[in-house]
């Protein structure tokens, strides 16, 4: 049959067996090349089997169009239909890489490499590929040579004879075969050298561990010794020499192109290290300044070339440092940080790509799988394998892993390794980047045997195995810790207990038998109960540790689980709300403040959840919101002390609100980031906490009102918010200072008005003092005129009578932060307005009241700064911090208050933020002050957050100071920087301090 109906049934075949473009394989099929058998049905149904039929059709005819002649094609023709093996192999090759067709076009001959195989062809092993590359005698010949051992390999790999790990593993033994004959050739070139040392070439990396990819770097270590008789320094320098070159030409690109890049930046020092060293100096460097990254690459490490006794030595000499490094200091969390700093590192636009280094990718099986054997591997040798699959085998048989999930963690790991391996064959490039064009998708799926719908198909199964890693990563290091203590029927070996132990010290857990046992009290049994528990610990597990007091964490999370176990929305909101175990997990290992609040009430954990809008959630609520539901509150109470006790409640809710969202915005989680804006942080906390204080005063007011005169108290009262109250700064651990004023109601005689007055305060100070479950709320009024001398309460009459004839310039000054809280608003507004001339002073301060001020503030440093107390890092009356800060400020705002209306307000922050606008301090010298007091406030804050009381100084325990360091950012190990950064931010502001305050 001839025409266009021939035609279309060829076309039609040709879409069926899997082409994209028919037009152009029609016309290759009718090419004279492929004229003895274009009407052949095995090679068309041969070449419908390749993972790309139209790139294996045209690679056919590239390489018979590069045969030397008729009867070399017709060869190539009859072996390719009568032999299927063959067939197979080449055909698959060249359908699923197009450097290699390129290669076999340069070489048409090297196809007869495939046509027949020895028994021992199968797996070639390192002597075998030695002897194939023998035939090199320069770098040009050693890569064709190592490409035609590529062909073999990719040939067995794409048709199955041979799986992923098999494969990888063959290739790292063509490597090793290469970097012998390349080290052969550097000493054929320099036989002096050779003759002056000894040198071993120790693999690593993925060659190391049996594992290499089509296309990837060679990472490498050499190790050097002098010949007998040779002088050190002469042999090391030969050395250098060889390795040099051998790195050379496997690296440089030759008419052929290059083998691979040989990488050495895994030595010493990495690449400001030498290139060589000597066995001992390599032992020295590891025993002193090897870092935890370092010991765990030293996993892989394998003698491939050069002197391999002196290689077995290195090994030998390096392996037990390599199983002591999870005895170091932070060692888990070194681990972790270096695989979040890789994902980090990844282009935002690549990492949902990224088959590698991304979530779910293959550095997650790999790390994991690290960091179990570097953990158990001291005392079990049987887990000392650099090879990943081999390692993960040896754990799940010690019960390290489960079963199940080693299962499903190998066939993920394969699958994304065979992902990885066809990108790269099909250029020969090296990437782990999963392509976006739908064509490269349909090979790939297609070469993994996808064939109905391989783009679909393939997406849906990366994203499975993905997601299979990513859950598998969490829980792996975790989950066998509660198998070794819940006491679960399971048919499979389990964590030890001494396992389990030597996990929880890795971990960094002080105490790791009180922190079994707080497991076994959680996870055991098979109630509901303990199953929700048993879902949730494995991740749980790793926040805790993750923080600089992994005890505490999990203490306290077994008191709130036994407080709320019952309760049934308890582990169902932990368990259903992604944000709420992680806030948990925050809030409970960052220092006692917030646990201690959340222990009174239990039920409070119910904030961390997702929010409802009603008061859930962490977001701060406003002061009216907060006064409304305490005024509420005390209108329902049945006397002054219950109305006053639960608006302590309230308030001690609020207050752990605050904590729990200072400390989740601070530490970041999986899904949110830490905040980087931290004054933006410091404010937050700083309005919360006044406006809480502000409606807990007006509900204790109106509680002792109407206890103690009904609706009508025979004066009118208000409270004014000094200090850090007033100017909405308060911290954690900070008191109210206040000062009160009344004045008598029309027709009640002034003596029964202060009586009213005088007992409306002493009351409210009780009641906010009394001993109880709430943390107590103290009232300090010594900023009031005469301070401790004078009366707790005056009437404004006798306030304006005061400032008017003695005020002194340091009640001007403490007056800037005056601000009604409480009470009758429009006494309070009159207040303000009796005080405003006193603090913005017309025509600013007279030169006798500014050195008044400034012999205040030096007498203030000098008496009130603690005996023994290192005065560069006292937040508070240290040089540049708080109060520097804030006397500059101030004495900007009694100068120029007066002409500049931005400097009219009670925040230091503001004031600052518009003296910079008004030109009265510089742009530069503004941020100095800003960044030191915004930084001191959060020192203070993570002080009370960590010890659960006030401190206007770093803490003295290790793991007290060290959290603090994670509220401020600083990772585990970096508390000296965070003091270094705490005294240069501070010695910059008393630099701006000097110059501003003092005039110098």
């Amino acid at each position: 049959m001839t025409g266009p109906g021939r035609r279309s049934s060829t076309f039609t075949r040709l879409l069926r067996h899997g082409f994209t473009d028919p037009s152009a394989a029609e016309r290759l099929l009718e090419s004279a090349e492929l004229s003895p058998v274009r009407n052949d049905p095995v090679l068309l149904e041969a070449l419908g089997r390749t993972a790309d039929p139209d790139l294996a059709l045209h690679g056919l005819v590239r390489l018979l169009e590069a045969q030397p002649g008729a009867t070399a094609r017709r060869a190539l023709l009859d072996t390719v239909t009568a032999a299927k093996p063959l067939r197979d192999r080449l055909l698959g090759v060249l359908g699923a890489s197009a450097a290699l067709a390129d290669h076999l076009a340069r070489h048409p001959k090297d196809w007869e490499a495939l046509v027949t195989y020895e028994p021992r062809d199968l797996h070639p092993g390192v002597e075998e590929f030695e002897r194939r590359l023998a035939v090199a005698t320069d770098p040009v010949s050693l890569r064709v040579a190592y490409r035609r051992c590529l062909l073999a390999i990719a040939a067995r790999d794409v048709c199955g004879t041979t799986d992923v790990a098999q494969a990888a593993a063959e290739l790292a033994d063509l490597a090793t075969a290469t970097l012998r004959a390349a080290l052969g050739l550097a000493c054929a070139a320099a036989p002096e050298d050779a003759a002056l040392c000894r040198l071993a070439v120790i693999a690593m990396g993925k060659c190391g561990g049996h594992e290499l990819n089509y296309v990837s770097d060679v990472d490498v270590i050499f190790v050097g010794e002098a010949a007998d008789g040779a002088d050190e320094g002469k042999a090391l320098r030969a050395a250098t020499k060889l390795a040099s070159h051998m790195m050379r030409i496997c690296s440089e690109s030759t008419v052929e192109g290059s083998i691979w890049p040989v990488d050495a930046n895994l030595r010493p020092e990495g690449r400001n290290g030498p290139l060589v060293r000597t066995l001992s100096s390599h032992l020295a460097y590891y025993q002193r300044w090897a870092k935890t990254w370092e010991f765990q690459a030293l996993l892989k490490a394998r003698p491939v070339a050069g002197d391999l006794a002196l290689g077995e030595q290195y090994v030998a000499a390096v392996e037990p440092l390599v199983w002591q490094a999870a005895e170091r200091e932070n060692f888990v969390a070194d681990v972790q940080k270096m695989r979040r700093r890789v994902v980090e590192n990844i282009p935002a636009a690549e990492v949902e790509r990224e088959l590698k280094l991304g979530p779910g990718g293959l550095r997650d099986v790999e790390f994991a799988v690290q960091l179990l054997q570097l953990v158990h591997g001291r005392a079990d040798a049987s887990l000392r394998s650099g090879t990943t699959l081999d390692a993960l085998q040896a754990l799940a048989a010690g019960g390290y892993v489960g079963r199940a999930d080693a299962l499903q963690l190998d066939e993920a790991y394969r699958f994304l390794r065979f992902m990885e391996h066809r990108i790269q064959l099909y250029q020969l490039r090296r990437t782990h980047l999963v392509p976006e064009g739908e064509a490269d998708q349909r090979r790939l799926g297609r070469s993994l045997g996808l064939r109905a719908d391989p783009v679909g198909e393939l997406n849906r199964e990366w994203k499975r195995h993905a997601a299979v890693v990513r859950r598998l990563h969490e829980k792996l290091f975790y989950r066998p810790l509660l198998d070794a203590v819940a006491q679960l029927p399971s048919g499979e070996a389990r964590l030890s207990s001494e396992a389990a132990r030597e996990r929880m010290v890795a971990l960094g857990y002080a105490d790791p038998a009180a922190a079994l046992r707080h497991l076994e009290a959680l996870a055991s049994g098979v109630t509901r109960k303990a199953a929700i528990q048993r879902t949730l610990l494995p991740v749980l597990l790793g926040w805790f540790a993750d923080s600089a007091d992994p005890d505490a964490g999990l203490l306290n999370f077994r008191k709130v689980s036994d407080a709320l176990g019952k309760t049934p929305w308890y582990l169902r909101l932990l368990r259903d709300e992604g944000a709420a175990a992680e806030n948990l997990a925050r809030v409970l290992s960052a220092g006692r403040l917030a646990p201690d609040l959340l222990m009174r009430a239990p039920e409070a954990v119910a904030l961390l959840g997702d929010g409802d809008g009603d008061g859930g959630g962490l977001e701060p609520r406003g002061r009216q919101q907060l006064e409304q539901e305490i005024l509420a509150t005390v209108g329902r109470a049945g006397n002054g002390q219950q109305a006053v006790t639960a608006a302590r409640g309230v308030r001690r809710r609020e207050l752990f609100r605050t904590a729990a969202a200072d400390i989740v915005s601070s530490y970041g989680t999986e899904t949110q980031p830490a905040e980087a804006d931290q004054g933006a942080l410091v404010d937050r906390v700083g309005s919360a906490v006044s406006d809480l204080t502000a409606a807990t005063l007006a509900g204790t007011l109106r509680a002792v009102v109407r206890d103690g005169w009904g609706d009508t108290l025979p004066t009118r009262f208000a409270v004014i918010g000094m200090g850090r109250f007033g100017g909405h700064e308060l911290g954690y651990g900070s008191d109210a200072d206040v000062v009160f004023v009344h004045e008598p109601q029309d027709g009640v005689d002034e003596r029964e008005a202060a009586d009213a007055a005088g007992r409306v305060v002493s009351e409210m100070r009780r009641l906010l003092q009394i001993p109880s479950a709430d943390p107590p709320l103290l009232i300090d009024a010594d900023l009031r005129p005469e301070g401790k001398s004078g009366p707790l309460v005056r009437t404004l009459k006798s306030y304006e009578a005061y400032y008017r004839r003695w005020s002194l310039v340091w009640e001007s000054q403490a007056l800037l932060r005056a601000e009604p809280v409480a009470g009758d608003e429009e006494l309070g507004r009159r207040f303000v307005e009796l005080v405003d001339p006193l603090r913005y002073p017309a025509g600013g301060l007279g030169e006798d009241a500014v050195r008044e001020i400034r012999r205040l503030k030096a007498r203030m440093e000098s008496e009130r700064l603690p005996r023994g107390a290192d005065p560069k890092l006292h937040t508070k009356l240290g040089p540049g911090g708080l109060s520097d800060v804030e006397w500059t400020v101030q004495l900007l705002q009694l100068r120029h208050g007066a002409e500049v209306p931005g400097l009219r307000t009670t925040r230091t922050r503001a004031a600052l933020g518009a003296a910079r606008e008004a030109g009265l301090l510089s742009e530069e010298d503004a941020a100095t002050l800003d960044e030191a007091w915004v930084l001191a406030t959060r020192v203070r804050n993570a002080v009370m957050l960590v010890r659960g009381r006030a401190g206007d100084t770093f803490p003295s325990d290790p793991r007290e100071v060290a959290a603090v360091g994670r509220y401020l950012g600083y990772g585990p190990g970096h508390v000296g920087d965070m003091l270094d950064d705490y005294r240069r931010t501070a010695r910059r502001a008393r630099g701006v301090v000097e110059a501003l305050f003092y005039g110098g």
